[in-house]
């Protein structure tokens, strides 16, 4: 049975989707370092795990199979056929079991800090055991050596702190079921099933989930890229943050980040002239058969040529109804009438336009443009 989980979106509505996984004692909250720039770029989604944060806490013991299958259904909830998926500890074994056991709803992998089995259940069994005794802060101290690197931990005491405090305030039967399911998780011999481009990234000095086994599942999955980041723990997206989050924007755009920055910059330009509620509306019809081409225009027309310095946007507005009229283009002939109210075109201006059209590209089409203009104007005056 899954559960509903606690989640937050951030990042434009028709960028690639990304799913950020926690680890285990901590919520959504640990990737606050990496929100701000990849939701730039991407659909950020984050969550709190079953039994963490916000998350509705189920009696344990738990399976990843059953942590697996929350994510799917919050992709279902979402409406999200295909995501990016990066987990670190534990969030990096539910993204393998996802890779594995779903692999059409995975477009990309990134594992930080995790493993593909234990040798030692026992451990996870007596973890689980001590935190439904005594609670989730009778070990947050000795969790939190293993997150960070003593340097960090001497030069940042506040960080140390909150994570404490985080790990402390854990559901003891949220934390003790997960730590079954990591006893129980061996998914070696499903690495060589996954099949999406994978990125794995090791911290030099995390005890948690040594650099070994990081080369064993790069070794395990086709064509992994390993990257082993130095002055750095297990939660390698805080202490080696710039890099990390780098490495996932190279990683899930493709190499694309420039083509990202012109998507971003593009629609901030597409909503400036044409107005929130249409772009809105034109990001909500995008489906997956549509979504490559709403890009292409976003970055090409909207991203390049409407930015470019040449001549103002009121003058762009001029060439584009002057174009679409001589053109017969009578789909976005409306469109850009209101795009030509907002970049500052006077009813009278746009008039001017229309009739000095009709010299060069016929009466008909002009006539045909006066009318469309006329209901666009008309209305925009019964809503003022």
């Amino acid at each position: 049975m899954t559960v509903d989980l606690a989640y937050e979106t951030g990042g434009p509505a028709d960028a690639p989707v990304l799913v950020l996984l926690n680890s285990l004692g901590s919520t959504r909250a640990m990737w606050d370092p990496q929100i701000g720039p990849l939701s730039e770029h991407l659909r950020v989604v984050r969550t709190d795990m079953r039994g963490h944060g916000q998350s509705p806490v189920p009696d344990g013991p738990y399976t990843m199979a059953e942590l697996g299958r929350d994510v799917l259904a919050l992709l279902d909830t979402l409406g999200v056929q295909r995501a990016h998926l990066a987990g670190l500890s534990l969030g990096g074994m539910v993204a393998q079991w996802l890779a594995a056991h779903a692999p059409e709803r995975v477009h990309t992998l990134s594992l930080l800090c995790t493993t593909a089995g234990f040798e030692d259940p026992a451990a996870w069994h007596e973890r689980a055991a001590t935190v439904r005794e005594n609670g989730c802060a009778a070990l947050a101290p000795t969790v939190v050596q293993r997150w960070f690197t003593p340097a960090l931990a001497e030069r940042d005491p506040e960080l140390v702190a909150r994570n404490v405090a985080m790990i402390g305030a854990t559901p003891a039967e949220g934390y003790a079921g997960c730590a079954e399911a990591i006893a129980d998780w061996d998914g070696r011999a499903d690495l060589g099933r996954i099949a999406a481009r994978t990125l794995v990234i090791a911290g030099v000095h995390d005890p948690a989930t040594p650099l070994a086994h990081l080369e064993k599942i790069a070794a395990g999955i086709a064509g992994a890229q390993l990257h082993v980041l130095d002055r750095a723990a297990h939660l390698v997206n805080i202490e080696q943050a710039g890099t990390v989050t780098q490495l996932l924007l190279e990683h899930v755009l493709g190499g694309r980040t420039g083509q990202a920055q012109a998507h971003a910059a593009g629609m901030r330009t597409r909503r400036e002239v044409l107005g929130d509620a249409h772009v809105d509306r034109a990001v909500a019809a995008t489906t997956e058969f549509t979504a490559p081409f709403q890009d292409f225009i976003t970055r090409t027309a909207w991203g390049d040529v409407w930015n470019r310095p040449g001549i103002d946007r009121a003058t762009r507005s001029i060439v584009t109804l002057t174009a679409l009229t001589a053109l017969g283009n009578e789909h976005e002939l409306a469109m850009h009438v209101r795009a030509a109210r907002n970049n500052g075109l006077s009813p009278e201006q746009i008039g001017e336009v229309l009739l000095h059209t009709a010299i060069y590209a016929g009466v008909p089409r002009s006539n045909r443009a006066f009318a469309i203009a006329q209901e666009v104007l008309r209305t925009a005056d019964d809503r003022s």
